[in-house]
């Protein structure tokens, strides 16, 4: 026996030649990685009319919402997009949320259950489970249900539904036409972060939001689709919208050290209530559960407790973009920030706990922004040496309560920036931003993204970082040299080598060399035990498939798919400069050491950092 090579042959059939010279003409080499090829043209024109559709969609969306709105609270056929809040209807106003809440319970019992919620969940559990198919009849129901919960007063904002819809187009057309399931992911990210970025005229947030929640990854070959169809769904939308800022803010002064340092307090306090905003969304939900009543007529249940609220706070009624822009601008005072604060959250979690269609976002930047643009208020005539400008306290608790809950700590930053075009506001916001995602991080292992999908047992990633077997390469990580076997000896000896007890001898696959050194094939250790040819037979005789090799420049994640494709879990290594000359072995258990590695380095780190292992996700 020599020693040389390796590999573990696999169970593909395709024969090698005994009498040729040898098999590594026919080996089998992994794909390399490249980066984006050909291929993301077509997915990102595919991805670049999927964003001018869901502009069109989002535009269409809000002219519904308005027409539904003028006509239940005013009595009038008009499709501007007005505050329910200035309605005359008196006590009469509670039964409105109540009708929509019915309808759109009807609608998703006979059309589909998938159109309760606010959209986000439902999107990420199709990304994870089911190759991101959603039902094509998800394009129309949601956004009408939608706009007619949102409509009749419901207090939910417009983008949660546009973005859940965005989606659904960008899976169905990834139904339509032919391509792999993780292209149809990034048509899916790319229709709904088209949604958001063409309601809320924020592109660079909305790509952020497709990686930080859809995606789960930062590659080229999904980044430049989903930022194509934002960049055509923001263009259509200042063409029909203009450019404006969401949420116009006059100019803010560059804040001080005090006034950063208290922003990032501010944080740790949004952090707190994310938490609480959360758990109390879910036990709400799980109130309704228990009730003895189909889950249809829910949604007509929480539409009594939105009318109630809102025929004593009008405010609350309704997506509730005029009031974020209010609070940002300072145009509210401290009584009424405290009472739209409270109420809006109660509406808002009722309702969203009783399985009614709407979204999350407004709502949560309506009651950050509030309890936000209140400290500031607190703070600036308690402790005016702060220099805190309550404008700028509302803005970072609008996205601080955001990140907290969502953990989409990017996103949240970049929108508040993105909708007020106050660069002055970025490093305030990065603190308190910061500071909630923290706390909401030791507090809380799920989001109210995740929350309900975790409940149906799905597990979804929570950090993104490089693929570290993509870092390693196969010639750090192969043992070398290889155990090998001749081409010219006879089965006969293979097994009383094998029988020997030797270490070598006890491997599970060994590479086959001609008299040359040249590899001629695989044979695995069942190869040989229970081969029926003759005991004097070469074992050239039983070698009946082309080798499945790898380069020791090879990553070892090229060389476990390369395994996966093979079925097997042993590689020969092979020289670059000749590829007929065997240089090692690369097996399952090489592959899963060199991963091990990394778990030791973080435990190393640990140790010597004991000290900090106060946090239960420890």
């Amino acid at each position: 026996m020599t020693q040389s090579a390796s590999i573990d042959g696999g169970t593909q059939p395709s024969p090698v030649a005994p009498s040729s010279a040898s098999g590594s003409d026919a080996a089998r080499m992994p794909r390399s990685f490249r980066p984006p090829t050909r291929r993301v043209l077509w997915i990102g024109l595919l991805a670049l009319l999927i964003g001018l559709a869901a502009a069109l969609i989002a535009r269409a969306l809000t002219l519904l919402i308005g027409l539904i709105t003028n006509l239940a609270f005013y009595g009038r056929v008009a499709d501007s997009f007005v505050s329910p809040s200035g309605n005359h209807l008196g006590a009469w106003v509670i039964a409105v949320p109540v009708i929509g809440g019915l309808i759109a319970g009807v609608m998703a019992r006979y059309g589909s259950r998938a159109i309760r919620g606010h959209g986000i969940p439902e999107a990420m559990e199709q990304v994870l489970l089911n190759q991101s198919r959603i039902p094509p009849r998800l394009v129309w129901l949601k956004p009408v249900s939608s706009a007619i919960v949102i409509g009749t007063g419901g207090p939910f904002g417009a983008e949660g539904p546009i973005i859940a819809t965005g989606g659904a187009l960008g899976s169905l057309l990834g139904q339509l036409v032919q391509v792999t399931a993780d292209e149809r992911k990034t048509l899916l990210a790319a229709g709904a972060a088209a949604g958001m970025a063409a309601v809320f005229a924020a592109p660079l947030a909305a790509v952020l939001l497709a990686i930080e929640l859809l995606l789960f990854e930062r590659r080229a070959r999904s980044l430049i689709p989903v930022a194509f169809a934002v960049v055509a769904a923001t263009a259509l939308r200042f063409r029909l919208q203009g450019g404006a800022p969401m949420f116009p803010l006059a100019h803010l002064v560059i804040p001080g050290a005090a006034a950063i340092a208290a922003c990032a307090v501010l944080g740790l306090l949004l952090g707190l209530l994310s938490v609480g905003v959360t758990r109390a969304a879910y036990w709400v939900e799980d109130q309704f559960e228990r009730l003895p009543l189909h889950w249809m007529w829910w949604p007509a249940l929480g539409g009594v407790a939105v009318g109630v609220i809102g025929w004593f706070a009008p405010l609350t009624l309704g997506v509730g973009y005029g009031n974020i822009a209010a609070i940002v601008a300072g145009r509210i005072g401290l009584a009424a920030l405290l009472a739209l604060c409270a109420l809006k959250f109660l509406s808002w979690v009722i309702a969203l706990g009783s399985g009614t269609s709407g979204g999350t976002l407004a709502p949560l930047f309506t009651i950050g922004g509030a309890l936000g643009g209140a400290t500031g208020l607190l703070l600036a005539h308690a402790w005016p040496a702060l220099g805190l400008d309550p404008r700028l306290a509302a803005l970072v608790g609008m996205a601080a309560l955001f990140a907290g809950a969502s953990r989409a700590v990017l996103t949240s930053v970049v929108f508040a920036f993105e909708t007020t075009a106050q660069p002055h506001g970025l490093l305030p916001l990065l603190g308190g931003c910061m500071a909630a995602y923290l706390v909401s991080g030791l507090l809380m292992r799920t989001t109210i993204m995740t929350e309900k999908i975790d409940r149906r047992g799905v597990r979804v990633p929570a950090d993104y970082s490089a693929d570290y077997l993509e870092q390693v390469p196969v010639r750090a990580a192969m043992s070398a040299p290889a155990v090998t076997l001749r081409a010219a000896q006879t089965l006969a000896e293979a097994r009383a080598w094998m029988a020997s007890g030797a270490a070598a001898a006890q491997h599970q696959g060994y590479p086959v060399l001609d008299e040359s050194g040249r590899l001629r094939g695989v044979l695995t250790r069942r190869d040989l035990l229970d081969a029926a040819h003759a005991p004097d037979a070469p074992l050239a005789t039983l070698i009946r498939r082309a080798p499945w090799v790898v380069h020791g420049e090879h990553s070892l994640r090229e060389a476990a798919d390369h395994m996966v494709l093979a079925g097997i879990g042993r590689l020969v290594v092979v020289d670059v400069a000749d590829p007929q000359r065997v240089v090692g072995m690369l097996t399952r258990g090489d592959i899963l050491a060199a991963h091990g590695r990394r778990i030791e380095e973080t435990s190393v780190a640990h140790r010597h950092l004991g000290w900090l292992r106060w946090s239960r996700r420890d």
